[in-house]
């Protein structure tokens, strides 16, 4: 008597051992979602990971791919400066696992997870990407969500025209929080689906980087040893979940991990020395340009007209006697100062588009003060826009950061290196709010300075420079022996011997003229009476600096307190009882000054302009209370004053044309329209994977070199059809009973489908067949009579034989799909279930199909089917 022994198999608990060179039979199907009421439908091929554990095959899955991701996104932590990126990338990440986790084990469709991931995205997007919109930071707000729908199409845009580090303002986090949910839920969700496509979750890392990098710098974070663990570690899961890593292969597993990390090194070794790779922020020039705006310099005495009758702004914490600067300009044309645009980036017209933070050199500068004590002081400033109008941004000391109060006007603002100025594209509005971190700079006194000679910059060369310049900047500076003692001779030649007056003849001022160009210079320095303003004193100085050798800028701006000799006033004038009270500033407070720069000491100040209190007429009074004949008597004033001219007091008006203006509105729709596509793309990037291998699949069966391959590949097509449109067949079945069993279930009405729903609720309805069914029922039959015949026939199948047979393949499969209800052939469209199916285990079947007939004959459908069963797949 033999005992049979019973070990677990792959069919079950209790099953029989097979005889060994016995095939083993196929084991009852798994119970799920089959027709007919909880019918059988075909197992899902095992894995190709054999010995491990379905749970811990997951895990490892989930940890490789995440930490892809991870590392994939490093190049973008130099564009947002370090910390503030980990967030909304850790927390990406998180949230894709969970989804892709949560798809695969209720194994939702494409639609739904799409569905799922996008409401998950937008609701947790707000703790993660925008912050500053929830509720404590972590209660989500309708502005939050509005924000991550926005970033979504807008935030790609800001990352690549801002100037890093960005910082975390508005929404410009919401780009690789995206990166990072979307890219982890796409690979999550191949790798536990199935596993033919559980390897293409490798891509899906790579297509992170590539999207990183092109956001990124041309720094990155150690580029050489990510690129090098990616490539090596994407290589190595990949080969092995696809089955073809072996450990018993140890050369081979040798030969794969010195090629990966060969190859890993010598990339990362050729991205590190490429110095100009190509990122997008360089091929995106922000278009604005200073030059398009007359200098503010020019409507000096607008603002002086205005006086204290106009708020221009106000500003809170503003260190006692420091300065506001509006605009500097380093280029005279002979006609006006202003800003100087060669295209270098030293130039003072060169602005580049900054986040919060300017630089991380200024970042670093200004802890380097604030940790010493020494060279300045650490300052936050606040200040609202009232009055102020034109594009330029007061600005105080060195700035670190600029956060405006809207995140539409911080996406708007404009930064230059070279002098420290700020503009805000598209003009300044009333009730704009912002806080600047900066540092006040310590400025040192002539003994301080000494003997340092001064910078050697490049500055543009002074163009129409009158004769009167040379001659005056000798005579003052004959006796200096220093550059300081130069500049400082300079200095007070202007304002010991110069007079002041706004030219308010309506209001008892000496007649001046406006303007600053060399007219107006060269009759100050040349006429007999040296009377003018800050914007005339300054245009001097600067020019009589240049001929001396010394590199000097024009800076107009505001001195918020000075008494009417233009110097700061003294404490017992400040507040003292509240130093951070809030400061409006007036036109009362316009001034412009002279910068020049020392070696070891940076830009210095000077003021040429004489005290308000030194008029012509104060003068003329006292030499006629104590006439001496050596002292010469100023000339009397005219009879008729002469009125400043009307074109030069006015403040120009620089808006941009209609035309310009519907062009950038044309511009960001596009733009928007653009970035939109692209979120569009990356969240139907499932379908278009699952429809891109459907196509290579038929592809490949049509292409069959062997004409018999692509007669048993069409018949799989019909199979792979019915099952995606959820009419299974018995995969042990021949293709004339499968064709019968498909031609009852297009004819006939099928049972409600049992998806192990609760007892309480409704059956699907199902639609009831009609004559498109019949049709495709028909089509069907004879495609396998045909089938059959070309594979079990005498003469093996010709090329045109496979094309007619395919053309008929064809029509039986737009027969069927127009035999199915809409929503179940969209379903089918987008769905994975043909697609679980081991390609390989068909190929297979079909090898042995070839052999077993030849050339036709006796026994071969026996054989075809007895390999068929043996393989377990469909015929």
């Amino acid at each position: 008597m033999t005992t049979t022994t019973t070990e677990p198999t792959a069919a079950g608990p209790g099953v029989p051992a097979p005889a060994p060179g016995v095939p083993t039979p196929p084991g009852p199907p798994a119970p799920g979602r089959g027709s007919g009421g909880g019918g059988a439908q075909p197992a899902r091929a095992d894995r190709p990971v054999r010995g491990v554990p379905r749970g811990a095959l997951g895990v490892v899955d989930v940890l490789v791919l995440a930490g892809a991701v991870l590392a994939a996104l490093s190049p973008l932590l130099p564009v947002y400066g370090g910390s503030v990126l980990l967030a909304p990338v850790l927390g990406g990440v998180l949230l894709g696992v969970a989804v892709g986790v949560l798809s695969a084990w209720a194994r939702w469709s494409p639609p739904v997870t799409t569905a799922v991931l996008l409401a998950a995205t937008v609701v947790l997007g707000g703790p993660l990407a925008t912050p500053d919109q929830t509720v404590g930071g972590a209660v989500p707000t309708l502005a939050s969500m509005v924000s991550v729908v926005r970033g979504a199409a807008l935030g790609w845009k800001d990352v690549l025209t801002l100037q890093p580090p960005l910082g975390g303002s508005g929404w410009l986090l919401v780009p690789p929080f995206l990166l990072a949910v979307v890219g982890t839920a796409v690979a999550v969700r191949l790798a536990l689906g199935t596993s033919r496509a559980a390897p293409a979750a490798a891509l899906l890392p790579p297509v992170a980087l590539a999207g990183a990098v092109l956001l990124g710098t041309h720094t990155t974070v150690a580029p050489v040893a990510v690129g090098t663990a990616t490539a090596l570690v994407l290589l190595v899961w990949a080969s092995w979940r696809s089955g073809r890593l072996r450990a018993r292969r140890p050369v081979a597993l040798v030969l794969l991990v010195a090629l990966a990390g060969a190859g890993g090194v010598a990339a990362g070794t050729v991205v590190d020395a490429q110095r100009d790779r190509y990122v997008l922020r360089d091929a995106l020039v922000p278009p604005f340009d200073p030059r398009d705006y007359a200098s503010p310099l020019s409507a000096f005495r607008k603002y002086v007209k205005d006086d204290d009758t106009v708020e221009l702004f106000t500003v809170q914490g503003l260190p006692e006697g420091a300065r506001v600067r509006l605009a500097t300009f380093d280029r005279f044309d002979g006609v006006v100062w202003n800003v100087a645009g060669d295209g270098s980036s030293r130039a003072s017209g060169e602005f580049r588009r900054v986040g919060e933070v300017v630089s991380e050199q200024a970042v670093a500068e200004a802890d380097e003060v604030e940790a010493s004590g020494t060279g300045g002081d650490r300052v936050e400033v606040e200040v609202r826009v009232d009055g102020l109008t034109g594009v330029w941004l007061p600005t105080v000391g060195d700035s670190v950061s600029v956060r405006l109060g809207d995140t539409e006007a911080q996406s708007r603002l404009r930064f230059n290196d070279a002098t420290g100025a700020a503009v805000l594209t598209g003009g300044l509005d009333e009730g704009l709010t912002y806080t600047l971190d900066a540092v006040v700079p310590a400025e040192p006194d002539d003994e301080q300075i000494g003997s340092a000679g001064a910078r050697d910059l490049d500055l543009p060369e002074p163009q129409g420079v009158p004769d009167a310049v040379p001659s005056a900047a000798g005579d003052a500076a004959r006796e200096a022996e220093t550059p300081v003692q130069v500049a400082r001779a300079l200095e007070q030649t202007l304002s010991e011997r110069g007079f002041f007056s706004h030219g308010q003849t309506d209001q008892g001022d000496y007649p001046s003229l406006s303007g600053h160009g060399a007219d107006r210079v060269g009759a100050l320095l040349g006429g007999e009476l040296m009377v003018g303003d800050d914007e005339q004193y300054a245009s001097a100085m600067a020019l009589m600096a240049r001929e001396m050798g010394l590199p000097a800028r024009v800076v107009m701006g505001f001195v918020p307190g000075a008494d009417e000799d233009g110097d700061a006033a003294d404490a017992a004038q400040a507040p003292a009882a509240d130093p951070d009270a809030p400061v409006v500033v007036t036109g009362a407070d316009v001034h412009a000054w002279v910068e020049i720069a020392f070696e070891g000491y940076g830009w210095v100040t000077f003021d040429p302009t004489p005290p308000e209190s030194q008029t012509p007429q104060d003068e003329q009074e006292t030499s006629q209370s104590d006439p001496e004949p050596q002292v010469a008597q100023p000339p009397p004033p005219p009879a008729d004053p002469v009125e400043p001219p009307s074109d030069d007091t006015d403040q120009p008006q620089t808006q941009d044309s209609d035309d310009s203006g519907a062009f950038a509105l044309w511009q960001r729709v596009v733009l928007g329209v653009a970035a939109g596509s692209g979120v569009l793309l990356l969240l139907l990037a499932p379908f278009l994977v699952i429809a891109a291998l459907k196509a290579r699949r038929r592809r490949r069966r049509r292409r069959d070199p062997v004409p018999l391959n692509r007669v048993v590949g069409g018949w799989q097509e019909v199979l792979d059809l019915a099952t995606d449109l959820r009419r299974d067949v018995d995969p042990v079945a021949t293709r004339r009973e499968g064709a019968r069993a498909l031609d009852r279930a297009f004819t006939t009405a099928p049972e409600p489908e049992d998806t192990g729903r609760r007892k309480s609720k409704a059956p699907r309805p199902v639609a009831a067949p009609g004559p498109a069914g019949a049709e495709a029922g028909a089509a069907v039959v004879a495609l396998a009579d045909r089938a059959d015949a070309a594979v079990f026939g005498a003469s093996t199948p010709t090329a045109a034989d496979a094309r007619e047979f395919w053309a008929q393949v064809d029509g039986a499969l737009a027969r069927m799909r127009a035999a199915t209800p809409r929503k179940e052939r969209w379903r089918g469209r987008v769905t994975t279930r043909s697609l679980r199916r081991s390609e390989r285990r068909r190929a297979r079947v079909a090898a042995r199909a070839v052999r077993a007939t030849g050339t036709g004959g006796r026994g071969s459908g026996r054989r075809e089917r007895r390999a068929r069963r043996a393989d377990g797949a469909d015929g």
